[in-house]
């Protein structure tokens, strides 16, 4: 089943479970037995698709839920003191968001859809009870927390010490690895955010974004058309990223 037709069913009202999705093994741990997903998808709630720029939750919301996104993609972000937005994360389907409020009980980040995308919510309270009993259930929240540390600690060595190139190669070959994670084409993928998202997540102006595009574009390292990008070169982007060929980049938080 594609992301798109888990979208199509949720709007239409059919139940779509865990064990059907087909981003399944992406976003549950491996040992999970088939009555255990029975039991956790007895806990999550699907509601009605988002539509694109709808906010998930905002800054200061109450934290009850985590989320897995189904279909489409989001980004977070804080607002500075000046009440701009600083882009915090992009999140593809089969990934977790909202663990931001789990400290404070409050959300520190917004949520936003970037097109029209459906999630899973997952009360926390009832998946901290589920865990209990299903103990690979809560090692893989435990995981995806350090994943989220990680990605934190990761995401200030590439805004501090990498310069500009560096920085889009690297975001570039993550979406890679993300995007072959869920059984795509690790060369050929989609950009669901805007040139303006990236160039804030990465700490760069929209305009040197764009530049850097059109000079990999320029030397055959990529094929551009709108969002939609093809690795042309793949050795020579791991070179600007320095990372390796398989394209092992930062996670910049990815779930």
């Amino acid at each position: 089943m594609t992301d798109h037709a888990c979208a199509d069913r949720l709007a239409g009202g059919s139940h779509v479970t865990c064990t059907d999705c087909s981003l399944n093994p992406i976003c549950l741990p491996i040992a999970v037995r088939d009555d255990e997903i029975t039991e956790l998808d007895s806990i999550i709630k699907r509601s009605r698709p988002l539509r694109k720029g709808e906010h998930l939750f905002r800054p200061s919301d109450e934290f009850q839920a985590v989320y897995a996104v189904r279909s489409g993609a989001f980004k977070t972000y804080t607002l500075t003191e000046e009440g701009e937005e600083q882009v915090t994360g992009f999140y593809l389907p089969g990934e977790i968001l909202g663990m931001d409020g789990l400290s404070t009980n409050l959300h520190s980040n917004a949520a936003k859809a970037l097109e029209s995308a459906a999630i899973c919510e997952i009360p926390f309270s009832k998946l901290e009870l589920l865990s209990t009993r299903i103990p690979t259930l809560q090692r893989h929240f435990f995981q995806l927390m350090s994943r989220e540390i990680q990605a934190d600690q990761q995401l200030m060595l590439l805004l501090t010490k990498k310069p500009a190139d560096e920085r889009v190669a690297s975001f570039l070959l993550n979406l890679s690895s993300r995007y072959t994670r869920r059984g795509l084409s690790a060369n050929r993928f989609r950009l669901p955010m805007s040139r303006n998202d990236i160039g804030n997540f990465l700490g760069l102006a929209v305009e040197t974004v764009s530049r850097i595009f059109t000079r990999l574009q320029a030397n055959g390292v990529l094929a551009v058309d709108g969002k939609e990008i093809e690795v042309l070169k793949r050795d020579v982007l791991c070179d600007m990223a320095n990372a390796p060929i398989t394209g092992n980049a930062v996670r910049m938080r990815s779930a």
